[in-house]
């Protein structure tokens, strides 16, 4: 069993996993984790600047950002997925979530349809 890491300035500890994303989070003592929904889907970008100003809004560094739920329009090939996954860690990375060793304590799910959608 892989030993906990702590993002102490978000206020959760993690399990490591592989660079997309960790193995689950949980909070600190005296912190909560909180789930914000959208209402309607919205492009990954948009979607991670609405995550900022919500962040700020509460008074939270961007290192609080501890799991999302992606949705993916249709299927992705290998190399939309890579690209994907270049463009998702790029953002953690900026906001300085990655942990010594290139650790990334971000949990994260992602669902996308099985067809595309386009058929």
């Amino acid at each position: 069993m892989t030993a906990t890491r702590t993002v102490p300035e978000g206020g959760f500890h993690f399990a490591p996993g592989v660079y997309r994303y960790s193995a689950g989070v949980a909070a600190e003592p005296g912190f909560a984790l909180e789930r914000v929904r959208f209402a309607e889907p919205v492009p990954l970008a948009r979607g991670f600047a609405r995550v900022a100003e919500l962040l700020e809004a509460a008074g939270r560094p961007k290192a609080a950002f501890a799991a999302c739920e992606l949705r993916s329009p249709a299927p992705f090939t290998e190399e939309g997925f890579a690209a994907f996954n270049r463009a998702y860690g790029g953002v953690l990375a900026g906001w300085g979530l990655f942990r010594e060793g290139g650790l990334n304590p971000v949990a994260r799910s992602n669902v996308c349809p099985k067809y595309d959608p386009r058929r």
